[in-house]
């Protein structure tokens, strides 16, 4: 049988031998009960709690109980809070061998290794849930990680995005079977394209084939999330979507009206844009997107994206969950939107914790499985350095990582298992 170490090392895992405390090559819930102690706890939901102590059997919570013994894991001195939740990854997404952003350009196996990298380092940082919009490749990911043969985040995906060309235009009847198509395909969710990218944002669906996009969905049973940016941000609403991906330039009154309809945003702070900045060398080509004359607009884009979620932060009600988009370069740095969000948009650090919990979770349907600690949910338990409603630069240590009862990662300061 061979070792999950040494495949994920030659896979490029960095730290995976260092950290990871299962070596076969499945990972299995420990059956035995798992009590874990706790100084600061942060349910998910904006409650902090202290001194108390987790207990666990198999993959869930069962009960909190401060004196529940004996202590396996000894957390006090750290933050412990739910496992993150990100609303928007593109986990499959890396760059190629020559060094360029690949998509899904690279050779198989190159990308099967690192989608496998991608998802070990999403985990490390915490985020023990994601939603993956955009890739058929997506689907092996994520088998693999539910069956325990590669750590990594639980994973959602759309498989093949609506794009409103190629294959997906047509006549609203057409849209629908291409829905279709992508629930046969093991979608968990339905990813639309109604507008162009954050520079030329128009419209590019009718207002009659995005209905007839999200109600198939509605029908199928998925939940529909919308890539909209200005105009576009309207039609999303008038569809009735699940959720309203990135929304730029959306009205005041079409924030409004989603608070009224209880449609979530998932806007970007600055994750996204920095990882463009970052590795222009590998983004930059002649295409529609990421041309010079694009990137000379990136750090203007990057302010307008948090002006516009200060704007959306002060209309009462709206639903503003986490979602980083990240790309090829960005896997694992999930966190750093936390800290765009605190620190250039002005968000409550509790209101950050919990948009990537309860927040998220209540927007995926998935409330009674993940985002908060809880008697019933899943085990997932992260615990910090440090305390991220006094620094939320703490969301940058992570140093013990659990999901669904099996711990991934336990460089903390207290005893050990």
């Amino acid at each position: 049988m061979v070792s999950l170490k040494i495949v994920l090392c030659v896979l490029g895992a960095v730290g995976f031998c260092a950290l990871a405390e299962h070596s076969s090559s499945e990972i299995s819930v420990p059956s035995k009960r798992i009590v874990i102690a706790v100084g600061t706890l942060l349910d998910g939901k904006g409650r902090v709690l202290h001194d108390t102590r987790i207990v666990i059997e198999g993959s869930k919570i069962i009960a909190i109980d401060p004196k529940a013994a004996p202590v396996d894991y000894d957390l006090r001195g750290l933050t412990v809070l739910p496992g993150w939740i990100d609303a928007h990854v593109h986990i499959t997404w890396s760059f190629g061998p020559d060094g360029k952003n690949a998509y899904q350009g690279a050779p198989t196996q190159f990308l099967a290794n690192v989608a496998a990298s991608n998802a070990y380092l999403t985990l490390m940082a915490g985020f023990t849930t994601v939603q993956s919009l955009g890739s058929a490749a997506d689907v092996p990911l994520r088998d693999a990680v539910a069956r325990g043969e590669l750590p990594g985040p639980r994973i959602l995906t759309s498989v093949e995005p609506l794009t409103g060309k190629g294959e997906a235009t047509g006549t609203p009847e057409e849209i629908r079977a291409y829905i279709r198509k992508q629930k046969e395909a093991g979608a968990d969710v339905i990813k639309i394209f109604a507008s162009g990218g954050m520079t030329a944002g128009t419209m590019t669906m009718s207002q009659e084939q995005l209905n007839a996009a999200c109600d198939e969905a509605r029908k199928l049973g998925l939940r529909s999330l919308v890539h909209a940016f200005r105009d576009a941000v309207r039609g999303a609403i008038l569809a009735v979507c699940s959720e309203v991906e990135h929304g730029l330039d959306a009205s005041d009154d079409d924030l409004k009206l989603m608070a009224e309809k209880g449609i979530p945003i998932d806007p970007q702070a600055g994750l996204l844009l920095e990882t463009y900045i970052r590795y222009k060398a590998k983004y930059v080509t002649e295409g529609p997107y990421f041309t010079e004359a694009a990137f000379e607009k990136l750090p203007e884009i990057k302010t307008a994206h948090q002006d516009f979620i200060k704007r959306a932060a002060k209309v009462p009600g709206l639903k503003i969950v986490y979602g980083t988009d990240a790309v090829a370069g960005a896997h694992g740095s999930n966190a750093e939107d936390f800290i765009h969000r605190v620190s250039d948009c002005g968000i409550d650090p509790m209101s950050a914790m919990v948009s990537a919990n309860s927040l998220n979770a209540e927007a995926m349907k998935m409330s009674d499985q993940i985002g908060s600690i809880a008697t019933g949910l899943q085990a997932d338990i992260i615990a910090l350095d440090d305390d991220p409603l006094k620094d939320i630069t703490a969301v940058r240590r992570v140093v013990f990582v659990m999901k669904g009862g099996v711990v991934y990662k336990n460089i903390s300061r207290g005893d050990r298992k």
